[in-house]
């Protein structure tokens, strides 16, 4: 991709392709001599991230790599890497990859200062007063996927290993100080995951979108986002070495993470317990799952969604982008219901209590009783629109 830019809002970004070359002098801008790298273990042994590495030691950094992080991580991953920051004497994180290790990483950052169990800085009311602001390590992060928006998040998401519940942690110091977003990462991703991680990006701006709460510079944004999404993921799933489509899409997931502040909704609320229950893929949960939850919510977001088709010049109002949405999914792979991603005999009952108690479901424009969100996922189990 030929555009470049730096971007200063939400944080530091530094776009454009090749601008890992550059991962160095920002660790020290940052203050990092010893950066922790924090990844998944398939990225771990990549040659890019072996590249990256040893730009760092020769750039004189002490880097260490740490990649013992699950596709949703859990505290353990977590208390894991803190163990090995604090072995290293680290005095930063690099967060490198998808939403696991971009999550874990943002999250080794902020407990390796703290005292407390990580479950008391859940996002619930004020408990974020709780954490030691000045102990926050700063995070550099580098998104390898165009989907989670993580790197400009202030909150990571990890999975209650003996609840399976996925719990957001928060604290507005979890921001990352800069972020390198470049679309050079992105080339070897899987046709499957990029199409699957795109979804993710379209959920997060369709969401905020549709959510109820007064926040017009988000909703703006959403808008934004879902129009690069149309334009974009399509090509970037079936041609994936064009560096302008994963150029795009990266930004489509920022604006998504950037939107959401507006709120999210029954789709997360539910694709939340089923990656939870199911150690499901959450991208692909959230394209499965998001025609049946627009369908539930239409009475409340029918003239809304017009507006969509208006900006995104789809035919039809909202049943026209209903279509759209469901061509899109077929054309780029996605299963059409949870049963075609292996997921067997789920409990409907237990997924619904969860999905009601998902902090995702207050920004449903309709809020769902537990019955309607059981009845909303056998819906997507059996695929019935």
């Amino acid at each position: 991709m030929t555009l470049t830019a730096n971007w200063s809002y939400p944080t530091a970004i530094r776009f454009g392709a090749g601008r890992i070359r550059e991962l160095a002098e920002a660790c020290r801008a940052a203050g990092m001599e010893r950066p922790l790298v924090v990844t998944d273990p398939g990225l771990s042994g990549l040659p890019m991230t072996q590249a990256i590495m040893a730009d760092l030691a020769a750039d004189g950094l002490g880097a260490a790599l740490f990649s013992d992080v699950s596709p949703n991580p859990v505290e353990a991953n977590v208390t894991a890497g803190v163990e090995a920051y604090r072995a290293g004497n680290h005095d930063g994180v690099v967060a490198l990859g998808g939403g696991s290790g971009l999550d874990a990483g943002k999250a080794v950052a902020f407990m390796q200062g703290q005292t407390r169990p990580i479950w008391d800085f859940e996002d619930v009311g004020d408990w974020w007063t709780r954490a030691d602001a000045d102990a926050i390590a700063p995070v550099i992060a580098v998104p390898t996927t165009a989907g989670t928006g993580s790197e400009v998040g202030r909150a990571s998401v990890i999975t209650n290993d003996v609840t399976h519940e996925k719990k957001i942690i928060f604290h507005p110091n979890m921001m990352p100080v800069t972020v390198i977003s470049d679309a050079e990462l992105t080339i070897g991703l899987p046709a499957g995951l990029t199409a699957a991680t795109g979804m993710d990006a379209f959920a997060h701006n369709l969401e905020a979108w549709c959510a109820p709460n007064f926040h017009p510079m988000s909703a703006g944004i959403a808008l934004e986002g879902m129009r690069i999404v149309k334009d974009w993921l399509a090509r970037a799933v079936h041609e994936g070495s064009d560096i302008e489509a994963r150029g795009w899409m990266l930004i489509a997931s920022s604006m998504g993470a950037v939107a959401f502040q507006r709120g999210l909704g029954g789709i997360h609320a539910l694709s939340h317990p089923l990656g939870g229950l199911y150690g499901a893929h959450h991208g692909t949960l959230n394209a499965v799952l998001m025609p049946y939850v627009l369908e539930a919510n239409k009475a409340a977001i029918e003239q809304r969604i017009g507006l969509v088709a208006s900006a995104l010049e789809i035919e039809g109002g909202y049943q026209g982008v209903l279509e759209w949405i469901l061509e899109l999914r077929k054309d780029i792979g996605m299963p059409h219901t949870l049963a075609e991603m292996g997921i067997e005999n789920p409990d409907f009952v237990r997924v619904g209590a969860m999905a009601v108690e998902d902090p995702s479901a207050g920004g449903n424009p309709i809020q769902f009783t537990a019955e309607e969100y059981a009845a909303i996922c056998q819906k997507g189990f059996n695929g019935e629109l």
